[in-house]
């Protein structure tokens, strides 16, 4: 069975030298966990080399991966010669770090004050209810990601829901329904009130 090529042109910088090679790759997906890992050294050997840069190289690591699961730290790890339990903890210590993958969309339900006394609580009850996870948690497809989050400053529209940083304000528990179900036809819905 032949696998379906595709030119790509990869940008490597090292120091101030860029280097761009054409490189044939496939769509296999072991083919592209290498060429993640490939990058990643490129990474770690860019920034190892000075003291206190785990968390930059983290911070690199997880643009790369959309996530940091434990095979990923416990590379940079060994690459590094840091103790994988000084990963983890640095991972685990920053909400900036993700472990788990994210969903292609992300929801966040503000629960600033004016947001939650609006009825941001029947908002995220009923996101839960009907995508079928908890806070923090990832949909089965990976379509959907529900997060909270504090005040983001659109207060005279409580309550709002952000799909992809897109504000949407007097959302509503029927609005996010609609939020939720053009997501799923593959629509971009623009921020409007609701």
């Amino acid at each position: 069975m032949e696998q379906e090529l595709e030119k790509r042109l990869d940008i490597i910088e090292k120091g101030n030298i860029t280097v761009r090679e054409t490189k044939e790759i496939s769509n296999d997906p072991a083919d592209e966990k290498e060429r993640l890992f490939h990058a990643l050294d490129h990474i770690i050997e860019q920034y190892s080399h000075e003291p206190g840069q785990l968390i930059r190289i983290l911070i690199k690591a997880q643009d790369l991966f959309g996530y940091l699961p434990e095979e990923v730290q416990a590379y940079i790890a060994l690459k590094t010669g840091v103790p994988v339990s000084e990963v983890s903890g640095v991972v685990t210590f920053y909400s900036l770090f993700k472990t788990e993958p994210k969903g292609k969309n992300v929801l966040k339900v503000c629960m600033g004050t004016a947001c939650y006394v609006k009825g941001a609580q029947e908002i995220m009850d009923t996101l839960k209810e009907h995508l079928k996870i908890d806070e923090g948690e990832t949909t089965p497809d990976q379509l959907f990601t529900l997060n909270s989050t504090r005040c983001v400053g659109a207060c005279g529209l409580a309550p709002v829901v952000l799909a992809n940083d897109q504000v949407h304000g007097e959302a509503g528990a029927a609005g996010v329904i609609k939020i939720i179900q053009a997501y799923r036809k593959g629509e971009n819905i623009e921020s409007k009130k609701h």
